[in-house]
């Protein structure tokens, strides 16, 4: 895809689904405040009143009208009476952490209705406090349609405080009018014919948790020495040359001009490329998978217009259109039907409505304590130089 991505360039701080976080230590989030109790961080709702909201989330997120095609965003604002300022302004989980710290850790408002993280990220701001707790009342179509394998996480089992954006799959992309076919990671990582010609994301727990697959670990449940394997396979497959770059989303534009020949990739970025040589396929090993999340923050003075936007979101008929558009994972059930009568050719999209089979061989990253989380991302940046 072209432009900033959504998973763009996350410095060694990846995310996967279902992160939950143990042992938080407010000195990684670089605040002298206090945990919080959010339900002493509550605005004033100005809702009636002010018939508006404000959503940060990633570039090229989102449908947009497009001559007699009429957005969701549209559809909203036209059924609902609700103005809506999206901004497209969360490049990087740690950058858009950055521009919030100061303001919800001493406080104070964010001057935002809802924004959209990923799941570690929104682990990290629910466990301190900044999140506001959605009223079920107001978002039933979230706990009545969110599919089952987003419905519990461990860091919000009872999405009490989240609801999933869209989620997608980490794997395999290669090239087909330049590379024969490729199925392993081993083989992304070996391959004498892709030496110095493919490309690793930047995102730890990504990459990583291929590794550790390799290895015989499991991802969601390995030990230290597993990981130090991991690390050293790591090390050896970039002084061996095979690595040309460790890369955010410009990886798609790397692989359509043949810089690189494989990578590891994002299953959305290649169904949204337009590019019919650009193959994504789940690597042998399994596949890695992650969701961004809507989260409303403390002192949030629009909480009902924002759950109300939830809840619309969370009809199949226009979860279904916003799938059509992005190619993502989409966390409704009913989608799938109704899309039947937004795009016909995606019902059967694995990457859109992946399949039990698919889903069977998806892997999380293991939660990790703060201690183990900042030793874990030094060994990775150690070996990428994020």
């Amino acid at each position: 895809m072209a432009g900033v991505d959504r998973r763009t360039v996350l410095k060694g701080l990846g995310g996967v689904a279902g992160l939950g976080v143990s042992g938080f230590l407010l000195t990684r989030f670089d605040t002298p405040d206090q945990k919080q109790d959010p339900t002493q961080r509550m605005a004033k709702d100005v809702s009636a009143s002010d018939r508006s909201l404000v959503f940060s989330n990633w570039p090229e997120y989102i449908d947009e009208d497009d001559g007699d095609y009429v957005s969701t965003l549209t559809q909203f604002e036209k059924e609902t009476g609700i103005s809506v300022r999206y901004t497209a302004d969360v490049n990087d989980n740690n950058e858009f952490f950055a521009k919030v710290k100061n303001q919800l850790g001493s406080g104070t408002s964010s001057k935002r209705d809802l924004f959209a993280l990923t799941d570690w990220m929104a682990a990290r701001m629910i466990q301190v406090g900044w999140i506001q707790k959605l009223d079920a009342a107001k978002v039933p179509n979230l706990h009545a349609n969110i599919i089952d394998s987003l419905k519990s996480p461990e860091w919000d089992p009872g999405r009490d405080y989240s609801a999933p954006w869209q989620s997608g799959l980490t794997g395999i992309a290669y090239n087909k009018s330049k590379v024969g076919e490729i199925k392993s990671f081993q083989e992304l990582l070996t391959r004498k014919d892709l030496k110095g010609r493919i490309s690793l994301l930047t995102e730890m727990r990504d990459t990583m948790g291929f590794l550790v697959m390799i290895g015989g670990g499991d991802p969601e449940n390995f030990t230290d020495a597993e990981w130090q394997d991991a690390v050293e396979l790591l090390k050896k497959t970039r002084r061996d040359g095979q690595v040309r770059s460790f890369s955010g989303n410009e990886y798609v534009q790397d692989l359509a001009s043949g810089n690189i020949l494989a990578c590891e990739a994002w299953s959305g970025d290649i169904a949204n490329s337009g590019d019919e040589n650009l193959v994504w396929i789940p690597p042998e090993e399994g596949i890695m998978i992650w969701a961004d999340n809507m989260l409303v923050p403390n002192l949030a003075t629009h909480q009902d217009n924002a759950e109300t936007w939830i809840n619309y979101y969370y009809e199949p008929e226009v979860a279904a259109k916003l799938a059509a558009y992005n190619s993502y994972i989409c966390p409704v059930k009913g989608a799938q039907e109704a899309m039947q009568d937004v795009d016909p050719e995606q019902v059967e999209n694995e990457l859109i409505f992946p399949t039990e089979a698919t889903l069977s061989k998806t892997h999380r990253f293991m939660a990790l304590d703060e201690a183990t989380m900042r030793t874990y991302e030094g060994d990775y940046a150690d070996v990428t130089g994020a």
